[in-house]
């Protein structure tokens, strides 16, 4: 019988990195767990609360927020009809769930500001490429009941923060105004008058957008329509004095801040409920697929998902590139044991076992041997373990209550008592940074 294989366009995440020859295809569980634990510090000591919504919803969500006229809802999307005859979607993307979610249970009606994040898997049917699956993962924020510019450059801060704090350095953030809805009717005329004499030389897609959603014409990656567009209005004449307020704001606070960013009028993101600031930061360490987090301003998702009129901005970040990155740059952390505990013989492997948990509970991280084979075996394990020491416990050592402690690098070998070694953690730790220094 042939074994099943994960479908095209899902990877599994296994605790060592997945090679194809030399190229990288998957990031090992440590880099990711170190990305979502980084995350997690920066997001909480700005008081962002997590929010954990549905993998699927409803599929009007989608239609309604994300826009029917996009490729994501047109072309890319899981859709299905479940056993009471709903249509569901597996999510596209984390802002219409998590906006769904703060109408639903009337999170408005706390008052102030909500600030929110989330991570997990997005679903969107395309041709899967490195760091670009139909099954990918983000980590996201949110801020719902703010209209502030500061609110804007907050949520980038955050987003640079994040990823200064993992260690990238060539990146470049691009940054763009699509106004309000009267600034894109405006922009969106004279560029469609822009654009019409040249329809028969658009790539197809282009050409369908032309009538549909003209603005998504400027992100094509045809050199052709890029050719014709470099020429194209530019969305920021087109502001009106409240956007060109707003936008302002942000460009002076991100300044202050210290953020260097870019210019950019063709950066019009994929989706319909984008308002006012959009932004991109790509590295240049990633090749085509360069883009590591994009987001912006949202303001009338709310209001379009039944709830009141509420401004809103967020960012997601995609972990698949942002993996894959780290572990290229050699950035990924290497989780290593502190002890490696190996034994032999029946009452050897009891009182190590008891041991084992005794330092773990004590806060140290053991990686207790259970394979019985001889000590030789088990000591060739220990030294790729990575562990900053081998704790040894044969039959003698467990009828005296010790334990033969070898120092990996070094090859000094001691005995101590069990007892001994538990009452002093601290000291033990200690040695433990000193051997790894």
């Amino acid at each position: 019988m042939e074994p099943i294989q994960s479908l095209p366009g899902t990877e599994d995440i296994l605790p060592k990195a997945q090679y194809v020859g030399q190229d990288l295809k998957v990031a090992d569980i440590q880099t990711w767990q170190r990305v979502e634990a980084t995350a997690r510090d920066i997001l909480s000591r700005a008081a962002y609360r997590e929010i954990r919504t549905p993998t699927f919803e409803a599929t009007a969500l989608f239609e309604r927020g994300i826009g029917e006229a996009t490729d994501v809802v047109g072309k890319e999307m899981y859709s299905f009809k479940d056993k009471g005859d709903r249509g569901c979607t597996l999510r596209p993307e984390g802002t219409a769930g998590v906006v769904r979610a703060y109408v639903q249970h009337s999170l408005y009606a706390q008052g102030g500001v909500q600030r929110l994040w989330y991570t997990g898997p997005m679903f969107r049917y395309e041709r899967p490429q490195k760091g670009r699956q139909r099954q990918f993962h983000q980590v996201g924020v949110e801020v719902l009941g703010s209209a502030d510019p500061r609110a804007d450059v907050e949520v980038i801060a955050l987003a640079t923060d994040l990823l200064q704090a993992l260690g990238l350095k060539n990146l470049t953030f691009y940054l763009n105004s699509v106004g309000d809805k009267s600034d894109r009717t405006r922009y969106r005329e004279a560029l469609v008058n822009y654009l019409s004499p040249y329809a028969a030389d658009l790539d197809a897609d282009s050409r369908d957008r032309l009538s549909r959603n003209p603005l998504r014409i400027l992100d094509s990656k045809d050199e052709k329509t890029q050719a014709i567009t470099a020429n194209a209005p530019s969305i920021l004449d087109y502001l009106g004095p409240d956007s060109k307020r707003h936008f302002d704001q942000v460009l002076a606070q991100l300044t202050g801040l210290g953020i260097d960013f870019e210019l950019n009028p063709r950066l019009v993101r994929g989706l319909d409920y984008y308002t006012h600031t959009a932004f991109e930061i790509q590295s240049q360490d990633l090749g085509a697929q360069a883009t590591v987090c994009g987001g912006g301003r949202y303001d009338g998702l709310v209001e379009e998902l039944g709830g009141p009129a509420t401004p809103a901005v967020g960012w997601a970040i995609g972990l698949e590139r942002l993996t894959l990155l780290l572990e290229t740059l050699q950035q990924a952390a290497t989780v290593a044991p502190d002890l490696y505990l190996v034994s032999r013989g029946e009452q050897a492997e009891a009182n190590a076992l008891q041991l084992a948990q005794k330092l773990r509970h004590r806060g140290l991280a053991v990686e207790l041997d259970l394979s019985g084979a001889a000590f030789g075996k088990q000591f060739k394990r220990a030294d790729r373990s990575g562990a900053a020491a081998c704790l040894i416990v044969g039959d003698d050592e467990a009828a005296q209550g010790t334990v033969q402690i070898k120092w990996l690098l070094s090859g000094e070998q001691t005995s101590l008592s069990q007892a001994s070694l538990l009452s002093d953690i601290e000291g033990f730790l200690q040695q433990i940074q000193s051997a790894r220094a």
